[in-house]
Formats: C-alpha cells, structure tokens, sequence
C-alpha cells in the first residue's frame, strides 16, 4: 500500500546512530504557520538560521540550524523544515516528539514517514522520476566509486534522457501507423513515405546501444555471484583470501576446516564480486561436516559462476581426481548451462604436474595459479570480468536495476513483433500499432510515466527512513 500522500511527514533523516550532527525533516503543505509555532519566529527561505529548538515549556532540547524550503522549490515539491541538530539519538528524538506534540494543535494530519517516503513525493511532484529516484538509493548504497558515479549520472537524468530519445521516437512512428489506420481511404501510403521501417531499424539499433549500457549499469549495481568448490584441501579458504587481499577464512593443512560459507565482496575494476568460500565437498560421516557440504551445493546452485577448484599437488592420486570427476559431473548437472564454471588448478608454485588431460578436456575457461604466491591472480580477475559480462567502462556509464533490463528486454521483444510485421507482405496495421503501443508501456515504466502502484510500493519501501 502507498503511503497517505497528503499528510504532512515528519521523520530523522540521517544515519541512526551518534554522529556530529543530525538532521529531522517535515515536509507537507502550508508549513509556514507551523514551523513559526515550533521556532517561535518566522523564517527567511533557502536561508540558514542558527537558533535554540525550544521544547513545550520554551527551555531549548538544542541549538541548531534551521532551514526552510517553500513548495514547488524543495527537493519533495512541498514545503520542507530542516532541523540540523547535535547528531545524538535522544536529541533527534525528542526534536520528532516535539513536532508530533505542536502537531495536535497546529498541524493535525503530522505523521511520521515511511521508508522513501521524501523521495516518493519528490516523484509523485515531478521533482524527479523514477529511475533518478531509484538512482538516490543507488548513490547511498553504492558499493564501488564507479558505481558511485554512475548513479550519479543516472541522478542526473543521463539514463532517463536515453529512455525519453527513445520514447519520442517509438511515438513518432507510433503516430505513422496510428495515421495510415485511421485515413485507410487515403492513397498515400504513410509508412512507405514516411520510411517506417528505417525508422523502426534505427530505433531497434538505438535501443540495442542503451541495453548494452543498461546492463553494464546493472552489474556496477548488482555484481556477481562467485562460489568456490572443490574437495577439502584445495585451496578454496587461501583462494578467497588472495582474492579478498585480507585474512579472512582460516586456513590449515587440516582436511574440512571450513565447516560454513565464509563470503566477501570484492571489486575488480570496480566491479562488486561476491565471493564465497564453501566446504569441501567429498563423503563424510561427520554431521556438522554434512550440513556445511550441503549448504555448499545450496550456494552452488545459485551462483551466477563457479570457481571449481583443483589441488595440483594430488593430481597423481587416481582417487583425488576420480572425486574431482565426480564433482564435475554434479556440477554440470545441479547447474544451469548458462552458469560458467572455471577450472582453477592451484598450487602451481609447489607441483610438478599441469592436470590430468582427461580433465582438461573440452574445457572452455582455465586458470593455472598459486593462492599462496599470488601467481595467476590477474588472470583469473580477467576471467571472471569476462565471464560477467564486463566491457571497458565507457564514458558516461549510468547505474541500472534488474527491472530496468527486463523492461528493456519487453521493449525489445515487442519491436521484434513490429519488425515482422512492418516488412510481411500484408502487414496486419493493428496487430503492429498494438505492439508499438506495448513497446512505449514497458518503456514507461522505467521512468515511471506508466507504472503500477504496488511497483511503486516495493520500490520505495526498500530507501531508509526520512530519505
């Protein structure tokens, strides 16, 4: 359910915890009589007041800055009062408790605010769209400084620009097919004259160019999933560890040390990958050693890849690489044929062997390396950046959602439609119009220009409190 959204809000809007300085915000409609009441005097707008924040008895909870926004020219398109107060818990509460109390008298609809809710009535106001306002939580969640930067480009309007260049131009041939439908009597073929096809051509093109860079966006975002398997003792913990650049699995000769994942995301050129160390994987009689085994395979299956790790130190022993044949096996059956699995066949710097060709074979991504020195690191970064789909970062990258890909993916579906029938020979003009009107639908709700309320709900429940 989306939130009530005439009632005016009031909510702490920094971080929870202490810090040096906290703020509390209201926003709603005709705050002015209100915030004079609160203050005891009238404030200068966009104009920064340093004051005591008295309490119902006029003996101040603190001394602070206060700011006051008028509507339309605040960041939610209301009236906005900013309170910028000492950062302790207590303070900010009581600063709220104080805007709740004054509210039963002088401004009776005071409610506290729902998670996003600031940055919601920024979107219902036209302050901003959706994808800018899903960009704001990117931005604050943003783990990596690319991806920092590309969701302040998408703050910027940079992806919504792209998505509304495409929009005008599916519109304007929506216009053609919707013309040569409405005059059929008309001896001017509109679409021929007009090129529609070119046009649907270059559109298809143009959308190809903003979901190549969409989806670079979603992985700045998103990342990847990497699980490390392999028997006990191949290195998996001293894998992680290399890769982490950190002491963070406890390494030992001892087999089935690891008993529970052990995660960490790290981030090659600026890339979040989200690394996980598991139990090695072989037959055991101990029951804790088997729930980590099978919580291994549970994170197995739902990697996006797979580091298949193998101890080149006991390629000799027929038994070792008979249970590496059998995991292969299981992984090449439990995982989809989409999930890359790379062989990583370590210990180089203290064996003789290279691998078994029996297990080389037919393999498409291999990496030879030493955890321990560090050897075939770089290699293996390669890889998996290449096995994520990663380009060079091109100028201008913006931050993207899932959503925003499987709305791109629909667009691109229905332009497909389109195609097929703008170039048969007794193009059905209904079925075509309709598939171009589907194209724009999906391509709305990325901006938000055609999205349905319990989308918005779930968008928006997910920011923090007073953001």
């Amino acid at each position: 359910m989306l939130p009530r959204h005439a009632d005016p809000i009031v909510a702490i809007a920094t971080a929870p915890g202490r810090g040096a300085v906290g703020i509390v915000r209201v926003s709603g409609k005709g705050l002015a009589g209100f915030v004079e009441r609160l203050l005891g005097r009238k404030l200068n707008a966009r104009e920064a007041h340093y004051l005591p924040f008295p309490d119902a008895a006029g003996q101040a909870i603190d001394r602070g800055l206060a700011l006051f926004f008028p509507g339309p020219h605040s960041y939610t398109g209301e009236d906005v009062l900013e309170l910028q107060a000492h950062g302790g818990p207590v303070v900010l509460q009581l600063l709220v408790a104080r805007c709740m109390e004054l509210a039963r008298e002088a401004l009776p609809q005071l409610r506290l605010a729902e998670p996003g809710e600031f940055t919601q009535r920024a979107f219902f106001n036209n302050k901003i769209d959706l994808a800018q306002a899903e960009a704001i939580a990117d931005l604050i969640d943003a783990s990596t400084e690319a991806a920092a930067r590309s969701a302040g480009r998408s703050l910027s309007g940079a992806f919504s620009k792209e998505i509304h260049t495409l929009r005008d131009a599916l519109i304007h041939l929506r216009m053609l097919v919707e013309a040569t439908l409405d005059f059929p009597e008309e001896e001017i073929d509109f679409l021929k004259k007009a090129d529609a096809a070119g046009q649907l051509e270059r559109l298809q093109l143009q959308l190809g160019a903003v979901m190549q860079r969409a989806q670079q966006g979603a992985l700045l975002r998103e990342g990847i999933k990497v699980v490390i398997a392999g028997q006990p003792n191949a290195g998996k913990s001293s894998l992680l560890n290399a890769l982490a650049g950190a002491e963070l699995a406890i390494v030992t000769p001892i087999a089935g040390t690891t008993r529970d994942k052990v995660q960490q995301t790290i981030q090659i050129e600026g890339v979040p990958l989200h690394v996980i160390d598991t139990a090695g994987l072989r037959e055991s009689d101990d029951e804790v050693e088997k729930i980590g085994i099978a919580r291994a395979w549970e994170e197995i299956k739902a990697a996006d890849a797979v580091l298949f790790l193998h101890d080149l130190t006991r390629m000799n022993d027929a038994g070792y690489v008979a249970v590496d044949a059998q995991i292969a096996a299981e992984l090449a059956e439990q995982l989809h044929e989409k999930v890359p699995v790379i062989d990583v066949w370590n210990k180089t710097d203290a064996a003789s062997v290279t691998a078994p060709a029996e297990l080389q074979a037919g393999r498409m991504a291999q990496v030879r390396l030493s955890a321990r020195t560090g050897d075939g690191l770089e290699e293996l970064r390669r890889k998996l950046l290449e096995i994520a789909g990663w380009q060079s970062a091109p100028e201008g990258l913006y931050i993207a959602r899932a959503r925003h890909i499987a709305a791109l993916r629909e667009v691109d579906a229905h332009l497909m439609e389109s195609a097929a029938q703008i170039h048969a020979n007794s193009p059905a003009l209904d079925l075509l119009a309709e598939e171009l009107r589907l194209s724009q639908n999906a391509l709305n709700t990325i901006t938000g220009e055609f999205t349905s309320d319990d989308l918005l709900g779930v968008i928006f429940s997910s920011f923090c409190i007073g953001k």
